[in-house]
């Protein structure tokens, strides 16, 4: 499980306790907050509530943007890789399989696209890699709740044993690959996301069944790793309704 992580905020709050209350263990409010609809989550539940006044709330804060709401909760779990595929073909998740990415504003930002967009699992390598730490949890702003997030050891392997379950696989590249605005995506599907500043390894290269590129009509500078994932996703989404 993990060390005790601390959320920020209302959204990061709010979402933890609809979702996964059990793993909360006491809530930080701001008395000179209104925080009554935290408050209102919180009581059926019976989650011990500490209040501070706005000074003693500040020191624990940090200076990180809080809106008088700390939530102080267990250790992220991670998902077994195996236990994705765990349900009816029609349901399978699409997986985002991140390719050592390593900056936590990028995977935070990936994790709440994924949770808006509903249906997907992301797969993270365990070495060379972001996880998930405060920082991620404070961009992805309560989507940790609803997107399984599984770490394996080899991101090849894992790729392989999708598609021995039938996944088709297709990365993100940003030259040479079909247009994903003509694409016809197959499903159950599974996407690889390179890293930042060098992309998608050639080892994983070749295990793609398709590549596909977003065209770029204007200035031709390379889009952000989290914003080419939400393209993406926005189209396996789109697709698979």
């Amino acid at each position: 499980m993990g060390r005790f992580f601390r959320l920020y905020g209302r959204n990061s709050v709010s979402e933890r306790l609809k979702v996964n209350p059990k793993s909360i263990q006491h809530i930080i409010l701001d008395r000179s907050q209104d925080v009554r609809d935290i408050e209102h989550l919180c009581r059926p539940k019976h989650i011990p509530i500490r209040y501070l006044t706005d000074r003693e709330f500040e020191k624990i804060s940090r200076n990180i943007r809080s809106q008088g709401i700390i939530a102080e909760v267990e250790g992220f779990a991670y998902s077994e890789f195996d236990g994705l595929f765990n349900q009816p073909k029609e349901k399978l998740p699409t997986l985002l399989f991140l390719d050592n990415l390593n900056d936590p504003q990028n995977f935070g930002s990936i994790l709440r696209t994924a949770a808006c967009f509903g249906g997907f699992a992301i797969v993270l390598p365990k070495h060379d890699s972001v996880e998930i730490t405060e920082a991620v949890l404070r961009v992805a702003s309560g989507g940790e709740s609803y997107v399984p997030v599984a770490q394996v050891t080899n991101l090849s392997l894992a790729i392989s044993e999708a598609k021995d379950k039938g996944y088709w696989i297709t990365g993100a590249v940003v030259k040479a690959g079909e247009n994903l605005t003509q694409a016809l995506l197959h499903f159950p599907l599974g996407i690889v996301i390179g890293s930042e500043a060098k992309g998608i390894r050639q080892g994983l290269l070749k295990q793609l069944d398709f590549t596909f590129t977003i065209p770029v009509l204007g200035a031709q500078l390379s889009l952000n790793v989290a914003i080419a994932a939400a393209v993406f996703c926005y189209e396996a989404r789109r697709q698979r309704k």
